[in-house]
């Protein structure tokens, strides 16, 4: 599990038996974790976080997505 960014809280990884699946991110605080695709930023899945916490979330990565699809494209060698 690669953690590629951390902010506040926040921990934004890969699981690393993912990457048949197209580029996307999980981001875990506590015992909660969403999945976002990256390349619309889209929730594939929340467990456990309030909207308002998955808006935040959403704005951050879009701050940094660049960095998280060339992570994404190193660490996977796609």
């Amino acid at each position: 599990m690669p953690t590629v960014l951390r902010w506040g809280p926040y921990r934004a990884f890969f699981y690393s038996n993912e990457g048949s699946e197209p580029p996307h991110i999980h981001v875990r605080s506590g015992d909660k974790e969403a999945k976002f695709w990256l390349h619309d930023l889209d929730v594939a899945v929340n467990a456990g976080f309030p909207a308002h916490e998955i808006g935040d979330m959403i704005r951050h990565l879009r701050n940094n997505r660049e960095a998280l699809v060339k992570a994404w494209h190193e660490h996977f060698g796609n």
